[in-house]
């Protein structure tokens, strides 16, 4: 199980190279020139501040709903197909309100993703910035960032924590498959989605499979359908309705995190999840708000949605395919 989980997670982070999306921001000419000239390998042969060729689509909405039509279809990849065949695997376009450069060239995404930060900046939509927050881990950066980060990733690399993700792996899977009836399709990716989704909350914020993590998977899908729409946040919209999804899943996650408080936090000796960990590491001199706690536990089961149930079902279908690779995972 434990090299299985390994392949899944390498496999994850080299697909993630596939497809790059920068977004250009209007600044002032000097930087803007810099900015322009990184995304071009042939500046000097083809002037400064030359863009790869591409087009902005209608005025305001640019290419944004048919890159959003595209991705609610059986075929996601045709909105980058259909312009890497028009303009090259670089190409201008413009998405979600803001004037946009995609990679689909695995070098370029690698070079830009390897870079320092003074050559490339994180930068998104405005939909995605509302929806994670001014707190989340995406958008703070400096020693807050790293600071949360680093206790975050080491939580994930310990031992213990490997374990209790195998036991839950086995036991949900278990569980789901004595809900299986015979001569009755098995979707997989929405099993392997519902089982992903259920060991990563247990391992974010301790929650078992019940009322409660009916409720929060609910509001989940709702938030998660913001992350891809227009940045108009009016009654009625769907970010308005995802923001409003996301404030009902941290009143939830706060109040687990007034109950651990309440509880006694010195108790613990041994972190069961990341609250645990934030909490036992909240300094007094830069404190980790309820709030910065609660937004970034909804970020981090984002991965649960789409890219690890993804990888799990194609595990599924190629370790079927492939026999002699199954065997030498399970031996």
């Amino acid at each position: 199980m434990d090299n299985l989980l390994l392949i899944l997670f390498l496999t994850a982070a080299a697909s993630f190279f596939s497809t790059l999306i920068l977004y250009l921001r209007s600044s002032s000419p000097s930087s803007s020139r810099s900015r322009r000239r990184s995304f071009t390998s042939q500046s000097h042969s083809h002037g400064l501040g030359q863009l790869p060729l591409g087009t902005l689509g209608w005025p305001i909405v640019g290419e944004s709903l048919e890159f959003i039509s595209c991705a609610l279809t059986d075929r996601p990849e045709s909105f980058m197909d259909k312009r890497r065949c028009m303009y090259g695997k670089v190409f201008k376009s413009h998405i979600f309100g803001t004037p946009t450069i995609v990679s689909t060239d695995a070098e370029v995404s690698k070079f830009v993703l390897q870079s320092d930060a003074k050559a490339f900046v994180p930068f998104y939509p405005k939909s995605l910035t509302e929806l994670m927050g001014k707190s989340s881990i995406l958008l703070i950066n400096g020693g807050l960032q790293r600071r949360i980060h680093g206790l975050i990733g080491s939580f994930f690399k310990s031992a213990d924590l490997k374990a209790q993700i195998t036991r839950d792996m086995e036991k949900y899977i278990h569980k789901s498959m004595e809900n299986w009836m015979q001569d009755q399709p098995i979707y997989i990716q929405d099993e392997s989605k519902n089982i992903a989704f259920q060991v990563l909350v247990k391992a974010l914020i301790n929650l078992d499979p019940g009322e409660q993590m009916e409720i929060l998977k609910k509001q989940f899908q709702e938030f998660i359908s913001g992350l891809m729409s227009l940045p108009i946040n009016i009654p009625g919209s769907q970010l308005y309705r995802s923001l409003q999804a996301k404030k009902k899943m941290a009143r939830l996650i706060q109040e687990i995190i007034q109950s651990k408080r309440d509880g006694g936090m010195s108790n613990i000796n041994v972190p069961k999840d990341v609250i645990d960990v934030l909490m036992m590491n909240n300094a007094s001199d830069q404190p980790l708000t309820d709030d910065l706690i609660a937004d970034n536990m909804i970020d981090m089961m984002i991965p649960g949605e789409d890219s690890v149930p993804v990888l799990m079902t194609l595990a599924v279908k190629y370790l079927s395919d492939y026999p002699a690779a199954l065997q030498q995972l399970t031996v």
